[in-house]
């Protein structure tokens, strides 16, 4: 209760996923909760990615672990920048039946 005081948008975040009335409206909300995952998660990834790149501390292999890590970040956020265009490329899809 008191995380909901700190941190804006944790009522809101509790309470929209029951309210759904439509499945277009359960579709946004899953949308949003999985792109909030994506960024978090390549956030998650760039930041390991930019420690490991200090720590590496020159040698070879370190460096391009880091950057394969950065590299993988890189690709988290395009996954999330790009999925609500993939939402409605499938509902256009999955809308279009006979």
């Amino acid at each position: 209760m008191f995380t909901a005081l700190l941190v804006p948008g944790v009522a809101d975040a509790s309470t929209s996923l029951a309210a759904a009335e439509s499945l277009d409206q359960v579709i946004d909300n899953l949308r949003t909760v999985i792109v909030g995952l994506l960024v978090g998660l390549a956030t998650l990834f760039a930041t390991i990615g930019g420690v490991r790149y200090i720590l590496a501390g020159g040698d070879p292999g370190e460096v391009e672990a880091a950057k394969k890590t950065l590299r993988y970040a890189a690709i988290g956020y395009a996954i999330a920048v790009l999925a609500p265009v993939l939402v409605e490329l499938l509902q256009k899809v999955v809308g279009e039946a006979p």
